[in-house]
C-alpha cells in the first residue's frame, strides 16, 4: 500500500553492499501487500462474473485474463517501468511528488496551490487504504479455518482482532526483529503461491489460453455495463499495493524493487491466480475460496498460519508506511506536530508515532467488526487506491513536463495509463455504498485536517510577521540600548529565517538586556529528501554578539536542534559555544481565533487553534534539552 519507513538521522540515505539482501527486504516490505491479494482477489471478481447465477468457464478465463492485465499494464509498466522514474533524489511517494513540483509554498489560486490540494487528498487516501488493509488482509487469511472446519467460522472475526490488537500494541516496542524475517518469510510466501499455482493449472492446462487479453476484452463486453465495472472494481483488488513500489524507492532503490517484482512476485502471482482458475475450471464449487482449495486437505491448517504470517507482515508494512507519511507531513507543515519515538538509532524508519497508531488501530478494528468478512470489506476496499493512482499518474506527468520532456509523448503515455485508473475508479466507485464510503470518509477527514491545517499555518505565520520587528530594531536595541549584556549564551527558536523572534522581543521588553551572545535559530524544511551534514548549519552575523544560525533538514530526516548546532560547533561553524551551559527561549503561542479579520471561517479557525495546543510541544518536538528551556507566551489573533 503506502510508504514504508524512509527516515533517518544522518543526512545520507541508506545503502547496501549486498543487492541481494535489499531485493530480499523488498520482497517483504514492498510486496507483503500485492503479495496477499491472492487470497480474496480472484474469489471477488469471480464472484461478480457470475451475478447470480453459476459460474462458467468463459467467466474464470476472462476474470483471471482480465487480473494478468491488470498487473501487467499498471505494475509491470506503469509503476515499474514508468512511475519510478519520477524519483525525488532517489525518494518516491506523494509527498515527494508535492516536493518535486514546488506546491508546498505555491501563491493561492496558482495551479501548483491547486495541485497542493490534489496531492493532499492522495496522501489522505493512504490513510483511508491503511485503515483498510489490515483488516481484509488478517480477515482473508483466517477465513481459511472455514475449508476444513464450517464450525469455526463464529471465531473468524474475534480471531481476527486478536491478532490485530497484538500488532498494533507491539508497535511502541519497535519492529526491527520482525523486520529482519519479512524478506525470507515472503520469499517463501511466494514460493507457496508458486507452487500452489502449478498445482491448479496441472488441473486444467486448458486456462492458459487466458493468457491472451482477449479472454478479458470479449468477457467484458458480452456483460451488461454493471456486471462489467462489477468485475473491473473486483479484479483491480489483484493491483492494491502496487503503489508501495513507488512510495519504497528511497528505502530499497529502483533496481532492487524491480528485480524483485519481475524475477519473483510477478511469476509467483500469475501463477497462483491461474492456478485458482484451473481450480475453479475443475470444480466450480470450490469458488467461497479457491486460494485454500488449492492446497491439499493436509496442508491447509499450516497454510492458514503461512497466511496469516504474510498478512501481518503485510499490515506491519503498511502501518510503518502511515507513520513516515505522518512524519513526512509534519516536516513539510502539513500536519500539527505528533510525537514521535525513535525505536531503535541504527535502523531505516523506525519510528512510532502513538497518536496515528491508536487511531489506525480504532480505523482498522472498526471495518472488521462493522463488516465481518473479506466479502463485505471487499466492497470498501480499492476505491481508494484507484483514485490515489489516478492522483500519481497525473502528478507524475506534471513532473515529466517539468523535467522537459516531450509534452506530446507525456500526454500520450501517461494519459493512457490515466484512462485506466479512471476506469477502475469509476468502477470501484458503484462500491461506495457496499463499504466504499468507509475509507473514503477516513480519507476526507485527513484531507479536511491538513488543509485545516496548513491554512492555519499560513495565517498564524502573516499574523507573526506584523508582529516580528526588523532585523534593524534588534540591531540597534543590541547597540543603544543594552549597555550591558547578561554572561552566557542565549538560543532563542525562530519560525522564520528574517526579522526578530517574538520570545527575543519579550524578553528584552520585559528584562531591557541581552546575553553576551545570542543565536537566532530556525529550523528549515528543505524540498529534497536528506540534506548532508556539511550543509546543514549556515550562519550569518546580524551584528557583534547576535548570531542567526539556520538548520536545513530534509523532509525525510528529523529536525533535532540540539544536533544540528552539536554539529555546528564540531565543524568549527560557532566557536565558543558551550551547548551544555546556554538557554533556550521559545515562544509558546495561544491562537485567538476572530471573525472581523479575514482568514478562514471561524469555525476552522477554532479547529485549528484546538489543534495547535495539542501539537507536541516546540522543544520537545525539535530535541532541545528540557531542563535548558524558558518559554514566552504570546497571543496571536487570526
Amino acid at each position: 500500500m503506502t510508504s514504508t519507513p524512509a527516515v533517518v538521522s544522518s543526512g545520507h540515505p541508506p545503502t547496501s553492499p549486498l543487492p541481494f539482501a535489499v531485493t530480499l527486504g523488498a520482497l517483504g516490505v514492498v510486496y507483503g501487500d500485492i503479495g496477499t491479494s491472492p487470497l480474496y482477489a480472484l474469489k471477488e471478481a469471480a464472484k461478480a462474473a457470475t451475478h447470480g447465477g453459476p459460474l462458467t468457464e468463459s467467466a474464470v478465463l476472462g476474470v483471471v485474463s482480465l487480473i494478468l492485465w491488470a498487473l501487467i499494464l499498471i505494475i509491470s509498466l506503469k509503476y515499474a517501468m514508468l512511475i519510478l522514474r519520477a524519483d525525488n533524489r532517489g525518494e518516491g511517494g506523494i509527498v515527494a511528488l508535492l516536493a518535486l513540483l514546488s506546491a508546498r509554498n505555491a501563491a493561492p489560486g496558482t495551479w501548483r496551490a491547486h495541485l497542493l490540494v490534489v496531492g493532499l487528498i492522495g496522501a489522505a487516501l493512504l490513510y483511508g487504504d491503511g485503515a483498510i488493509t489490515p483488516a481484509i488482509s488478517v480477515l482473508s487469511a483466517i477465513e481459511g479455518l472455514k475449508v476444513d472446519a464450517p464450525s469455526l467460522s463464529s471465531a473468524v472475526v474475534p480471531i481476527t482482532v486478536v491478532i490485530l490488537i497484538g500488532l498494533f500494541m507491539m508497535q511502541k516496542q519497535g519492529t526491527g526483529f520482525i523486520g529482519r524475517i519479512f524478506g525470507p518469510v515472503m520469499l517463501f510466501w511466494f514460493f507457496v503461491l508458486a507452487a500452489l499455482g502449478i498445482h491448479g493449472i496441472v488441473k486444467a492446462p486448458g486456462v492458459l489460453v487466458a493468457l491472451s487479453p482477449y479472454y478479458a476484452f470479449d468477457f467484458l463486453i458480452h456483460q451488461n455495463f454493471h456486471v462489467s465495472f462489477a468485475i473491473l472494481g473486483a479484479a483491480f483488488l489483484a493491483v492494491t499495493g502496487g503503489e508501495a513500489m513507488y512510495a519504497d524507492m528511497g528505502h530499497f532503490g529502483r533496481f532492487p524493487i524491480r528485480l524483485a517484482w519481475f524475477a519473483v512476485c510477478l511469476p509467483a502471482l500469475v501463477l497462483n491466480y491461474f492456478g485458482q482458475a484451473g481450480e475453479l475450471i475443475s470444480d466450480p464449487n470450490s469458488i467461497d475460496n479457491p486460494f485454500f482449495q488449492l492446497a491439499p486437505d493436509w496442508a491447509h491448517y499450516p497454510l492458514v498460519a503461512l497466511a496469516a504470517v504474510a498478512t501481518v507482515i503485510a499490515s506491519q508494512a503498511i502501518i510503518s508506511g502511515v507513520f513516515s507519511l505522518t512524519q513526512q507531513s509534519i516536516q513539510l507543515g502539513f500536519l500539527p506536530r505528533m510525537h514521535i519515538q525513535h525505536t531503535t538509532s541504527d535502523a531505516i524508519g523506525q519510528i512510532y508515532v502513538p497518536l496515528v497508531n491508536w487511531l489506525l488501530a480504532a480505523g482498522t478494528l472498526g471495518a472488521v467488526l462493522a463488516f465481518g468478512t473479506s466479502d463485505a470489506l471487499a466492497g470498501a476496499y480499492g476505491i481508494a487506491v484507484s483514485l490515489l493512482m489516478a492522483i500519481t499518474t497525473l502528478l507524475a506527468a506534471l513532473v515529466a513536463i517539468q523535467w522537459g520532456y516531450a509534452p506530446i509523448l507525456v500526454i500520450a503515455v501517461n494519459g493512457f495509463f490515466f484512462i485506466i485508473d479512471m476506469i477502475f475508479f469509476a468502477a470501484n466507485s458503484t462500491k461506495l455504498f457496499e463499504g466504499g464510503w468507509f475509507p473514503l470518509l477516513l480519507a476526507g477527514a485527513v484531507a479536511f485536517l491538513m488543509l485545516t491545517w496548513r491554512g492555519g499555518v499560513k495565517l498564524v505565520e502573516k499574523a507573526r510577521g506584523q508582529l516580528r520587528q526588523p532585523e534593524e530594531d534588534l540591531i540597534e536595541t543590541a547597540v543603544n540600548k543594552c549597555h550591558s549584556r547578561l554572561p552566557g549564551t542565549a538560543i532563542f527558536l525562530a519560525s522564520a529565517p528574517n526579522g526578530v523572534p517574538l520570545a527575543l522581543t519579550q524578553f528584552v521588553k520585559h528584562n531591557h538586556v541581552l546575553h553576551q551572545r545570542v543565536l537566532l535559530v530556525t529550523v528549515q524544511i528543505e524540498e529534497s529528501p536528506r540534506i548532508s551534514d556539511e550543509d546543514r548549519a549556515v550562519i550569518h552575523d546580524v551584528t557583534p554578539g547576535i548570531i542567526r544560525v539556520i538548520l536545513r533538514y530534509g523532509f525525510m530526516q528529523y529536525p533535532t536542534v540540539y544536533e544540528g548546532l552539536k554539529l555546528a560547533c564540531r565543524q568549527g561553524k560557532l566557536p565558543g559555544v558551550r551547548l551544555t551551559d546556554v538557554t533556550y527561549y521559545i515562544g509558546r503561542e495561544t491562537i485567538i481565533p476572530r471573525e472581523d479579520i479575514p482568514g478562514m471561517w471561524v469555525w476552522r479557525e477554532s479547529l485549528f487553534a484546538f489543534l495547535q495546543r495539542n501539537a507536541e510541544r516546540s522543544a520537545a518536538f525539535f530535541g532541545v534539552p528540557t531542563g535548558q528551556v524558558v518559554e514566552f507566551g504570546t497571543e496571536i489573533e487570526i
